[in-house]
């Protein structure tokens, strides 16, 4: 069963090739990728890694959590699944004031 990882704190000049070639070191990487920011195209200093097999990603957690990559010290844990977004915007007066 393939396994999401979470990559935090990672340098902003880290690649996918590069985040993948690091991962690959414990088992097979289904997917690198580098989230970036959708105006600028620069990295958000995080990203995600497929890994083929449970016991790989967690081999490669073992070993990379807290490791220094590229100038920078890592987190790396399985990921969660995103959190639903309402569709209040931030506020939520529901339909009203609020009397203090």
């Amino acid at each position: 069963m393939a396994a999401k990882l979470y990559v935090g704190r990672l340098s902003y000049t880290t690649t996918d090739d590069a985040l993948k070639a690091l991962f690959a070191t414990y088992g097979a990487v289904i997917s690198a990728q580098i989230i970036k920011d959708r105006d600028s195209g620069q990295s958000k200093g995080f990203g995600f890694v497929e890994m083929e097999k449970d016991e790989e990603a967690q081999a490669a957690i073992n070993a990379l959590d807290g490791k220094e990559v590229d100038g920078r010290t890592i987190v790396v844990n399985v990921a969660r699944p995103p959190e639903a977004r309402s569709n209040s915007g931030g506020n939520d007066f529901r339909g009203g004031f609020q009397r203090r």
